[in-house]
């Protein structure tokens, strides 16, 4: 089984506003309409759970980031020609 990735980026936007996990729940609930547990959020952040689109995009629009920078981590690859 592969190990999550941590979503670093994320836990570093809630750290720089000084927000618990709980206040970013808060705040997805009271303005954007997005009801999920604490404990979600923490699986969101340690990777082990992914985010319906709906959630990531509110998440990205709170800390004013591209969902993206957040939720997607591109690898390249070399190509050999």
């Amino acid at each position: 089984m592969a190990t999550p990735i941590r979503r670093n980026v994320l836990i570093t936007l809630r750290k720089n506003k000084n927000w618990v996990q709980k206040d970013v729940v808060e705040k997805l609930k009271n303005d954007y309409g997005i009801v999920i547990s604490e404990s979600y959020y923490g699986m969101i952040e340690q990777g082990v759970r992914t985010p319906s689109l709906k959630v990531a995009l509110s998440i990205s629009e709170l800390f004013d980031v591209r969902t993206t920078e957040i939720f997607l981590d591109i690898k390249t690859t070399k190509c050999c020609i």
